[in-house]
């Protein structure tokens, strides 16, 4: 079994590519131990001297839908992964800004999610502290942004391209590859091709 941790926000393209591929890989049968970790890119963007972000109602709407998929998976976490790929093709597939409980409750309610617990939970901003937590527990890699991959005691950004096919074991085959990589070569720091494929 690969274990490893994996950030996320819902606003990065590169996260949604390399989550769904996880997700397909999962829903293939996969045996995966993924640790989902809430990232907020707008902590490293925040004025000089203002307030940490999930403690600042004013970035409320650009935390909500991450508040919402913490609740979802510390309290309805039956509906976890489901909830997670709904959010990501939300934003980045039907042009939903998530950036208000109601968007983001329209999205999740269909699935079965309890969205009047969801409410509750974000309105108790418990789900804000666990953001709060998790961008600590990943500034000890020194994270800069998502996804970020975590393999035993070393963090890795990566920015895959595409998203994935119906077949879900491809998917597994390039995560397990990367996982792989991460595990087993530690001194190789950057890998880029210098050129986007067409």
């Amino acid at each position: 079994m690969l274990s490893f941790g994996l950030s996320y926000d819902y606003r990065c393209p590169f996260a949604k590519n390399i989550h769904l591929h996880v997700l397909a890989a999962l829903a293939a049968g996969t045996d995966f131990d993924v640790n989902f970790i809430p990232w907020t890119m707008s902590q490293g963007h925040r004025a000089h001297g203002a307030p940490d972000v999930w403690d600042d109602p004013t970035h409320d709407g650009a935390l909500v839908a991450l508040a919402a998929s913490v609740s979802v998976r510390d309290e309805q976490p039956d509906h976890f992964l489901v909830a997670h790929e709904a959010l990501f093709r939300a934003r980045h597939e039907q042009a939903i800004r998530l950036a208000t409980l109601d968007e983001v409750c329209a999205v999740l309610s269909p699935l079965g999610v309890d969205v009047k617990r969801l409410a509750a939970d974000v309105a108790s901003r418990r789900p804000h502290r666990v953001i709060a937590e998790n961008y600590r527990f990943m500034e000890r890699f020194e994270a800069f942004g998502v996804p970020t991959f975590v393999v035993g005691s070393d963090a890795t950004f990566v920015r895959y391209m595409t998203p994935p096919t119906q077949d879900g074991r491809a998917s597994a085959s390039i995560i397990e590859s990367l996982v792989t990589l991460m595990a087993n070569q530690p001194d190789l720091n950057e890998f880029k091709h210098t050129r986007v494929p067409n």
